[in-house]
Parts: structure tokens; sequence; C-alpha cells
């Protein structure tokens, strides 16, 4: 006998495991919110560059008039930018996807029918739908980073 320790089995950090599936049922619910949404939501927004990891200050409620909606700005490196609307701006979405997940193939299709949602989005195989291309584009998104966030061993 050598006196070393049997390996351990199971997850090292159970809290970890639960943050991580925490965050994976946190993004699959703002993809449902996405998939909801009738129009672009600055909340949702700001929302959405939270999950993703972005630090995020918001604009208070009080100082939101029509001519200024509620919005905020997100710390990129050093840098403090004003947040983008990714809900309603499909270049927005694109390049906070190909920043998020440099490398994963995605798709976005236009469907005329009057009994489904006018968008579908294909982000790394899961899909997301919204009346705009953005929308569905984050709700895929979405889904597919909560897919990479449910494997083991893997980052959000």
């Amino acid at each position: 006998m050598t006196g070393r320790k049997p390996p351990r089995r199971g997850p090292r950090h159970p809290d970890r495991v639960a943050e991580r599936m925490d965050d994976r049922n946190h993004l699959l619910a703002l993809a449902e919110r996405c998939e909801a949404s009738s129009k672009p939501d600055r909340g949702l927004d700001a929302d959405i560059y939270e999950a993703l990891g972005f630090t995020v200050r918001r604009k208070p409620t009080r100082f939101a008039t029509r001519r200024s909606p509620a919005g905020g700005i997100y710390q990129q490196g050093s840098l403090w930018k004003s947040l983008g609307a990714v809900s309603g701006d499909i270049d927005t979405a694109v390049t906070l996807l190909r920043e998020k997940a440099p490398g994963w193939s995605w798709s976005l299709q236009c469907l005329v029918s009057d009994d489904s949602l006018a968008f579908q989005a294909l982000v790394a195989e899961c899909s997301g739908q919204g009346v705009m291309g953005s929308l569905a584009l984050c709700a895929a998104m979405l889904r597919a980073l909560a897919r990479r966030t449910g494997e083991p061993g893997e980052q959000p």
C-alpha cells in the first residue's frame, strides 16, 4: 500500500456544478424571452449582455423617457461602451455571437407564414425563432451557450 488516496468520483466542486446549471437555466429562460418578445427590449438587451459575462450598468428607470429608452453601458476590457440593441439589430447580434463563440456556424432564414414566427435561426445546431431576425439569432445563440455550459468540463 503506497498511502495515496484513491481518485475521487463525481464532481469536484458541487457548488460549481449547481452554479453551472443555474447559468444554463438562466440562458434558456432568456432564449424563451427572446422568442416571446414582440419587439426589441432594452431590458432584455442588458440581461443578455449580463448573461454573456459582461459587467453591465443599467440606466436608472427614473431617467428613461420615450426619447431616451432604458439602456446602459457594459465593460469590455478597460473600456465602457454603450449597450448595443442586440434584440433589435441583427448586426449587433452577429457581432456579439462572433465575439462570444468564434468559429461557430450559424444561419438565419425568413419564413413567410401566418401561423409561425417570421424568422428561424440555427447556431451550433441549436434553433431559435422570433418575430425579428435578431431575436431569433439571440434565442439560438443563448440555447447553444446553454448547451455548452451544461457539458462537463466546459466553461460558459
